[in-house]
């Protein structure tokens, strides 16, 4: 028999016996698509409440809804809190490598399905943190627009790719101190039609958040843009940074 006059079932339980699905993580041979193999699933630290309500920060104890920690008490953040599927450790950081520069596209799904539980239900549009056109020229493509993308398919919110641009190329914040971060990413982020963003709730896409100088730059621009609010939801959260 042709495998054309197969079932469609048929024909993709044959493709998973030739091609069998692997672990984001590890790579071993898994039972479905975007699941983690027992090992790196308990390796991944999935985040949650109690956080603090504006970094999103674990927190010993659950002081009740808008908790703050004390250097969010001390510095107001720009933006409506961030919340991150898991900490960044060894897997988080693997999987988010293997997106970024591995060309392995389908882990922007494997993200954005971790993400979803903490995607805010009052959302009217997904903004992705845009890369400046010399880099993404040179990757090809950007990995917080794909998972943007897969999180608004799952949710039916609408993503608004090209609103917010990066204006200028800025240097990877990597090694800097808290102070040249900001410095370094001020005034690097414009919205090329305010007018999309009047009012809206926006929920700022990004896939690794480290000291959040990048996510405020942005969330600064939107909402003097006049978006009404602006929460980040990321992949994975460095926990310990010097946010």
């Amino acid at each position: 028999m042709r495998l054309t006059h197969l079932p469609v079932a048929a024909i993709a339980q044959l493709v998973a016996l030739a091609i069998p699905p692997r672990c984001p993580g590890c790579g071993v041979a898994v039972e479905e698509d975007h699941r983690f193999c027992a090992t790196c699933w308990s390796a991944l630290r999935f985040l949650g409440d109690p956080a603090c309500a504006a970094c999103g920060l674990p927190m010993a104890i659950d002081q009740g809804p808008g908790m703050r920690c004390a250097p969010c008490l001390t510095r107001p953040r720009v933006h409506d809190g961030v919340r991150a599927a898991v900490a960044y450790g060894p897997v988080a950081r693997d999987v988010a490598l293997k997106l970024k520069y591995g060309g392995r596209l389908a882990l922007a799904t494997t993200m954005a399905r971790l993400m979803m539980r903490h995607l805010s239900m009052d959302a009217t549009c997904l903004i992705p943190v845009p890369l400046h056109r010399r880099r993404l020229w040179t990757r090809g493509y950007n990995q917080s627009v794909l998972i943007a993308d897969a999180l608004g398919r799952m949710r039916g919110v609408p993503v608004l790719r090209d609103t917010l641009r990066r204006s200028r190329a800025t240097p990877p914040l990597r090694g800097m101190d808290g102070r040249a971060r900001v410095k370094t990413v001020r005034g690097a982020f414009v919205v090329a039609d305010p007018a999309a963003v009047a009012g809206q709730s926006v929920v700022l896409v990004d896939d690794v958040h480290t000291s959040g100088a990048t996510v405020d730059a942005c969330a600064t621009a939107l909402l003097r843009a006049g978006a009404a609010r602006v929460m980040v939801l990321c992949w994975a959260r460095v926990v310990g940074a010097d946010d």
